[in-house]
């Protein structure tokens, strides 16, 4: 199979080449909270095409060796506008702009709790955090079934 390649020498197929391609990533700031949290996990596709309300993963603008977790609110002339869902920090496309395409770098599928801190580790912290450890994160098919079930009641 021949893939065609842009000027740089990417692949241009990036639709393909996101279904196979996935990670994980590690939440380290506070600007998702409450949606994610610091020491979460992503498991996130590389390449995969975004939809305004879905959490990606992307290179900062300024600092592009820096890769930051935002949700991707809407396309505008310049590439992605990016918001943090805690609305006091502002390392987002309020200070920095639209985001160009080829600095996201993948989307985010599912959020991975991690597990109770040692002190923790009673049958009712294993309970609570084994029902909130893996969650599908907003713009995949499950959630928005279900939240179009919950609206039509």
């Amino acid at each position: 199979m021949q893939v065609g390649l842009d000027e740089r020498g990417q692949e241009l197929d990036r639709e393909r080449r996101g279904l196979l391609r996935i990670g994980l990533a590690e939440v380290y700031n506070p600007s998702m909270v409450p949606t994610l949290n610091p020491g979460d996990q992503l498991l996130v596709q590389y390449g995969a095409a975004v939809r305004p309300g879905d959490v990606v993963v992307l290179r900062h603008p300024f600092r592009q060796d820096l890769l930051i977790v935002k949700r991707a609110v809407e396309r505008r002339a310049g590439g992605w506008w990016v918001t943090g869902d805690n609305p006091l920090v502002e390392n987002d496309s309020r200070e920095f702009g639209a985001v160009p395409e080829e600095l996201v770098v993948a989307r985010a599928r599912l959020r991975l709790r991690r597990p109770p801190e040692r002190g923790q580790r009673s049958v009712a912290a294993w309970v609570r955090w084994a029902a909130s450890a893996v969650r599908p994160l907003r713009g995949t098919v499950s959630e928005r079934a279900f939240s179009r079930r919950l609206r039509a009641r």
